[in-house]
Protein backbone atom coordinates (compact mmCIF):
# COMPACT_ATOMS: atom_id res chain seq x y z
CA UNK A 1 0.00 0.00 0.00
CA UNK A 2 2.86 2.09 -0.38
CA UNK A 3 1.80 3.71 -3.33
CA UNK A 4 -2.13 5.19 -1.50
CA UNK A 5 -1.92 8.01 1.01
CA UNK A 6 -4.55 8.41 3.21
CA UNK A 7 -5.18 12.11 3.81
CA UNK A 8 -7.87 12.54 6.35
CA UNK A 9 -5.73 14.24 9.12
CA UNK A 10 -3.13 16.22 7.33
CA UNK A 11 -3.80 19.30 6.47
CA UNK A 12 -2.56 20.66 2.54
CA UNK A 13 0.64 22.18 1.48
CA UNK A 14 -2.08 24.83 -0.71
CA UNK A 15 -5.77 24.66 -0.02
CA UNK A 16 -8.11 22.99 -2.91
CA UNK A 17 -9.81 25.63 -4.62
CA UNK A 18 -12.97 25.39 -6.62
CA UNK A 19 -13.17 24.89 -10.22
CA UNK A 20 -14.36 28.24 -10.95
CA UNK A 21 -11.61 29.75 -8.88
CA UNK A 22 -8.92 27.29 -10.54
CA UNK A 23 -10.14 28.65 -13.80
CA UNK A 24 -9.64 32.03 -12.87
CA UNK A 25 -6.36 32.17 -10.91
CA UNK A 26 -2.99 31.36 -12.44
CA UNK A 27 -0.63 30.36 -9.74
CA UNK A 28 -3.55 27.72 -8.09
CA UNK A 29 -2.24 24.15 -8.15
CA UNK A 30 -4.36 22.17 -6.39
CA UNK A 31 -8.41 21.70 -7.17
CA UNK A 32 -11.61 20.37 -6.01
CA UNK A 33 -14.13 18.94 -8.11
CA UNK A 34 -17.65 18.68 -7.10
CA UNK A 35 -19.60 15.77 -8.17
CA UNK A 36 -21.85 18.08 -10.69
CA UNK A 37 -18.75 19.66 -12.50
CA UNK A 38 -16.75 18.90 -15.39
CA UNK A 39 -13.45 17.45 -15.25
CA UNK A 40 -12.76 18.22 -19.01
CA UNK A 41 -12.37 21.53 -18.30
CA UNK A 42 -9.08 20.92 -16.71
CA UNK A 43 -7.51 19.12 -19.35
CA UNK A 44 -5.72 22.40 -21.13
CA UNK A 45 -4.26 22.53 -17.54
CA UNK A 46 -3.39 19.17 -16.21
CA UNK A 47 0.95 20.38 -16.30
CA UNK A 48 0.27 22.81 -13.48
CA UNK A 49 -1.74 20.76 -11.17
CA UNK A 50 -0.45 19.34 -8.19
CA UNK A 51 -3.63 17.81 -7.03
CA UNK A 52 -7.57 17.36 -7.54
CA UNK A 53 -9.56 16.45 -5.43
CA UNK A 54 -12.76 15.20 -6.15
CA UNK A 55 -15.79 14.47 -4.12
CA UNK A 56 -17.46 12.28 -3.17
CA UNK A 57 -20.98 13.45 -1.39
CA UNK A 58 -22.70 10.16 -0.53
CA UNK A 59 -21.33 6.77 -1.40
CA UNK A 60 -24.03 5.86 -3.99
CA UNK A 61 -23.37 9.17 -6.40
CA UNK A 62 -20.82 7.83 -8.57
CA UNK A 63 -19.87 10.73 -10.96
CA UNK A 64 -16.27 10.83 -8.84
CA UNK A 65 -15.09 7.65 -10.46
CA UNK A 66 -15.85 9.35 -14.22
CA UNK A 67 -13.38 12.43 -13.62
CA UNK A 68 -11.00 10.31 -11.70
CA UNK A 69 -11.06 8.16 -15.01
CA UNK A 70 -11.29 11.32 -17.61
CA UNK A 71 -8.11 12.76 -15.75
CA UNK A 72 -5.94 9.64 -15.71
CA UNK A 73 -6.72 9.05 -19.34
CA UNK A 74 -6.03 12.78 -20.64
CA UNK A 75 -2.47 12.33 -18.73
CA UNK A 76 -2.82 13.99 -15.37
CA UNK A 77 0.32 12.53 -13.34
CA UNK A 78 -0.70 14.15 -9.91
CA UNK A 79 -2.37 13.39 -6.79
CA UNK A 80 -5.69 12.52 -7.29
CA UNK A 81 -8.08 12.32 -4.16
CA UNK A 82 -10.99 10.84 -3.28
CA UNK A 83 -12.61 12.98 -0.46
CA UNK A 84 -16.08 12.55 1.44
CA UNK A 85 -18.05 9.59 1.75
CA UNK A 86 -15.21 6.75 1.10
CA UNK A 87 -16.13 3.23 1.64
CA UNK A 88 -13.51 0.82 1.78
CA UNK A 89 -15.43 -1.34 -0.53
CA UNK A 90 -15.30 1.72 -3.15
CA UNK A 91 -10.84 2.11 -2.92
CA UNK A 92 -10.44 -1.08 -5.25
CA UNK A 93 -12.58 0.67 -8.00
CA UNK A 94 -11.48 4.13 -7.20
CA UNK A 95 -7.73 3.00 -7.32
CA UNK A 96 -8.89 1.59 -11.09
CA UNK A 97 -10.19 4.68 -12.01
CA UNK A 98 -6.43 6.47 -11.46
CA UNK A 99 -7.24 7.96 -7.48
CA UNK A 100 -3.66 7.37 -5.28
CA UNK A 101 -5.43 9.33 -2.40
CA UNK A 102 -8.13 9.10 -0.18
CA UNK A 103 -9.66 11.75 2.54
CA UNK A 104 -12.50 9.69 4.18
CA UNK A 105 -15.06 11.37 6.67
CA UNK A 106 -15.00 7.79 8.47
CA UNK A 107 -11.73 6.59 9.83
CA UNK A 108 -10.95 3.10 7.27
CA UNK A 109 -8.53 0.19 8.63
CA UNK A 110 -5.74 0.11 6.34
CA UNK A 111 -5.30 -3.68 6.47
CA UNK A 112 -8.80 -3.97 5.79
CA UNK A 113 -7.81 -1.89 2.53
CA UNK A 114 -5.03 -3.60 1.73
CA UNK A 115 -6.58 -7.23 2.10
CA UNK A 116 -9.41 -5.56 -0.24
CA UNK A 117 -7.17 -5.19 -3.14
CA UNK A 118 -5.07 -7.92 -2.96
CA UNK A 119 -8.54 -9.82 -3.13
CA UNK A 120 -8.72 -10.27 -6.78
CA UNK A 121 -5.24 -11.33 -9.00
CA UNK A 122 -7.53 -10.01 -12.24
CA UNK A 123 -9.84 -7.69 -13.42
CA UNK A 124 -12.76 -7.67 -15.73
CA UNK A 125 -12.73 -4.52 -17.53
CA UNK A 126 -10.73 -1.89 -18.98
CA UNK A 127 -10.00 1.43 -16.81
CA UNK A 128 -7.43 4.04 -15.97
CA UNK A 129 -4.98 1.69 -14.62
CA UNK A 130 -2.34 -1.05 -16.74
CA UNK A 131 -4.37 -4.07 -15.62
CA UNK A 132 -5.00 -6.29 -18.64
CA UNK A 133 -8.73 -7.65 -18.28
CA UNK A 134 -8.84 -11.68 -17.71
CA UNK A 135 -10.02 -12.30 -21.15
CA UNK A 136 -7.29 -10.82 -23.12
CA UNK A 137 -5.23 -13.11 -21.16
CA UNK A 138 -7.03 -16.10 -21.91
CA UNK A 139 -7.40 -15.43 -25.48
CA UNK A 140 -3.99 -14.06 -25.77
CA UNK A 141 -5.17 -10.69 -27.45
Amino acid sequence: MADLRFRSDEPLEQPAVTLDAFLDQTNATAVRLEPDEDARLLIPHLARLALVEVAFPKFRDGRGYSAGRILREAGYTGELRAQGDVLVDQIPLMRRCGFDSFAPESPINEDVVAASLARYDHVYQAAADAAVPVWKLRHGQ
